[in-house]
Formats: C-alpha cells, structure tokens, sequence
C-alpha cells in the first residue's frame, strides 16, 4: 500500500503515489469524471477519478460519495494552481470507509442556536476548522514561549477550598461533606510555586458562575497563569507585550492560510510588536470623557469603554493603576498612593477588551491579612496562603491570559462561542 501522508504535506510528494484518509467535502461528477474534495483534519485536496483508471466498483462508489462519507483514497500526487491547495490526486484506488446519511449542516444560512445544536458537525466547516487551528498554534506558541523563557508548568487544583476573584461567581460543588468550588483561577497556587521554582505558570480550565450573555463571556474557558517572583509592575508588562506579540506574529508566519479563509485584515496584526502603549487609569478616564463615553473615576470599565480605549491604539495597550477598591484583595498598593494598585489590564486592538489581567502582587503580610478582612473572606482558608508571606516573601507578579478572547481578537470574530469546540454558556452545555 502506498505511504498514507497528511494533505498539510501533501507538496512533499509531487510525483509519487500516496495515500490518504479522510472525508467527503464536496463531490461534484461529469461523465467519466468525479472530483471529490477530500479533507483529512489538515487540509482540503481535490481527489479526480477517472473511470479508466480505477477498477469499475471504485468509480461506481465514487459517485455514490455523499457529503462527510468517510474513505481511504490512493493516487498519485500532482501540482496544479487550479486546484484548491495547489495539488491535486489522480486517484487509482477509492475504499469507502461509511456512507453518510443526509447531512443536517447544508450551504445554505442556519440559525446560531441550530449551529450551537449541532456544534459537533459544525467544527467540521471550513470557517470553524480555520478557528480552532489557531486557537492550538495560539496554545502552542504561548507554551513555546513560556518554556523557552524560564517558565516551568505547574498543574494547579481544579476543585479548591476558597475563592480567588470573587466569591459571587463560584460553581459550588461537595467534597465528601465538605464545601468545594471550581478554580476561577491557579493564581494563588502559583504564588507559592514561585518560592520553590522562581518562574511558573499554569495552563486549564477555568470556571465563572456569572450570568452574563455578552460576547465576550464564557462559563467555562482557558487561562495561561505565569507568575514571576522579584517581578514588579514594569517587568510583568514587559513579558507580557513580548510573549503575545510571539505568539501573534507566529500566528501571522504559521496560520496564514487560515486567516486567509476567514477574511482576516492583517495589517493590524502585523503592527503587534513591543513597546505597546501604556497609559493610567486616570489617564484613560480622561480620554474616555474626552471621547464622551460615559466613565466616572472609581468605576470598572466594561465593554463600551474597553472597546474604545482599545481601539485608540494601533496595538494592544496597557491601563494600569486601578483604583485599589476595585481589583481584587491581593493587589499591591501604590507605594505614594495607596487608592491606586499596581495592577494592569491588557485591552486588544480593534475594540476587544481585556484579553490579559494582572498586576503585582502584595508581599505584605499585614497588608494582605488586612485585606482579607476587608473583602470579608474566611481566613482560615487562607492561611497557607498567608503563610508565603511569613516565610521568605518577595515582590512578586503576574498575569492570566484568556484564550478564547485572544483567538477572537487574532482571528476577528463576533463571538467568543466559536473559539472552543464545546462552549460552555448560559443555557447552553449542549452538547
């Protein structure tokens, strides 16, 4: 049997017969001819039979193929411009694998909620293919990155005894009689794998209780968490702005075509590279008013006005001194002026947010257990915690990415549902 090789390096073989297992994209037949686009999970090629060369039963399965048919097809390798891809498949042997019934998913327009329904076939589609192929060289590169840069992965605790963000957004669940909720973040755990490997991250699932139906929210998504020990504000946005623009000009290099396919303007990628921007929060509220958008100091930003201060800049920018009261408890003060944490946000370019939130954190050990009783959190879930603080504490910072934000900005989608195969809504954990 011919070598079975992948379409994605199907230019490898010019000339030399292969073959290849897939599914049925789109067939089209005339007469002697059948051409059967054929994808594999990494790419899409045209397959022609022709009735002369394939025993009678081949071509007579051939032009029974119906859409998402599953088959083994063998040929000949050959470059041609006109063909999708480039190259196409003179096929001398077809074995079908299954026959497919009729396939709920057809060219014509479907509804999101039927879309959402049949999200199991509708990664198949060439537009979510392109998306979730970026979203793993986003994953890829920033694990590339982190790894060639210091970074050891730490796999933090999904089911947790207290909360890190906020205790009004927590999925509950019973350990054993016991209280327990899912992660809404590893940040906490990997304080104190800092003091043991001085540069860590983690990498999951995180979890969101927030009855939000925005674009931009996710019950559940995935968050990379670096943290760095003796970092301060200046080195956490410096690793930042190098680690996103890596992985968007990776992106750029290895995923052109994908972006190609969903219509990506490029221009604006192309300008991600650092310095990016960096303004203060008073600094933002200013613009804000001087845009006239509606910003009060002491208030978070939301969409409206994350939209507008992002697309302000040419690339992402940094906001940075929050007001203390409204980032959370483990927050640095700002030594001269304690209202204000050393916390930052990074807002993508093109209007879409916050894709990164972090800052520095507190060292303080009087500090910190002041601001457990202020947020009015049970200490006793925090005394490991509090324990970094006693033995050896340092400044410290870090910072967590959201994927599927990030994949929605590189990519340029409405809505963060389709950069993950299986999203996790309100009203939605079908399937």
């Amino acid at each position: 049997m011919a070598e079975r090789v992948f379409v994605e390096r199907i230019g490898e073989h010019v000339g030399k017969e292969v073959t290849i297992k897939g599914w049925v994209y789109n067939r089209t037949g005339k007469g002697k001819l059948q051409f059967i686009l054929v994808r594999d999970g990494t790419g899409t090629i045209q397959c022609v039979v022709f009735r002369d060369n394939v025993l009678p039963e081949a071509f007579e399965a051939a032009k029974e193929l119906t859409q998402e048919s599953s088959l083994i097809v063998t040929g000949a390798v050959r470059a041609d411009e006109r063909a999708p891809g480039g190259y196409e498949l003179d096929v001398t042997n077809l074995q079908v694998v299954q026959i497919a019934g009729e396939y709920p998913i057809s060219p014509k327009e479907h509804g999101v909620e039927f879309l959402m329904d049949n999200r199991h076939l509708w990664i198949r589609s060439s537009r979510q293919h392109a998306i979730l192929r970026i979203r793993a060289e986003v994953i890829g590169a920033i694990r590339d990155w982190l790894d060639s840069h210091g970074f050891v992965n730490m796999d933090t605790p999904i089911l947790t005894p207290a909360a890190c963000e906020g205790t009004t957004t927590l999925f509950q669940t019973d350990f054993f009689g016991e209280p327990a909720y899912l992660s809404q973040s590893g940040q906490l755990y990997n304080e104190a794998n800092i003091m043991a490997f001085g540069r860590v991250y983690c990498f999951g699932p995180t979890f969101r209780a927030e009855k939000s139906k925005t674009r931009r929210h996710l019950l559940e998504f995935w968050m990379v968490e670096p943290e760095m020990a003796f970092a301060d504000l200046e080195e956490c946005m410096c690793v930042e702005e190098e680690m996103v623009s890596y992985v968007v000009q990776r992106c750029l290099k290895n995923r052109a075509r994908e972006l190609e396919i969903l219509e990506r303007d490029i221009s604006y990628l192309q300008n991600v590279a650092p310095p990016f921007p960096r303004i203060s929060y008073d600094e933002a509220i200013a613009m804000l008013k001087e845009k006239g958008v509606p910003a009060e100091w002491g208030d978070d930003f939301g969409a409206p006005q994350e939209t507008v201060l992002g697309e302000s800049f040419d690339r992402p920018v940094f906001v940075h001194h929050y007001p203390t009261a409204i980032k959370a408890f483990y927050m640095e003060a700002d030594p001269v002026n304690p209202d204000r944490c050393l916390s930052v946000d990074l807002l993508a370019a093109e209007g879409y947010g916050e894709i990164i939130g972090g800052g520095q954190r507190t060292a303080s050990l009087e500090l910190l257990e002041q601001r457990i009783k202020e947020h009015k959190l049970p200490r006793e879930a925090y005394e490991w915690y509090l324990d970094l603080r006693r033995y050896g504490s340092v400044p410290h910072s870090g910072f967590g990415l959201g994927i599927e934000r990030t994949v929605a900005w590189i990519c340029k989608i409405d809505h963060v549902r389709e950069t993950i195969p299986f999203p996790r809504m309100l009203n939605r954990m079908y399937p």
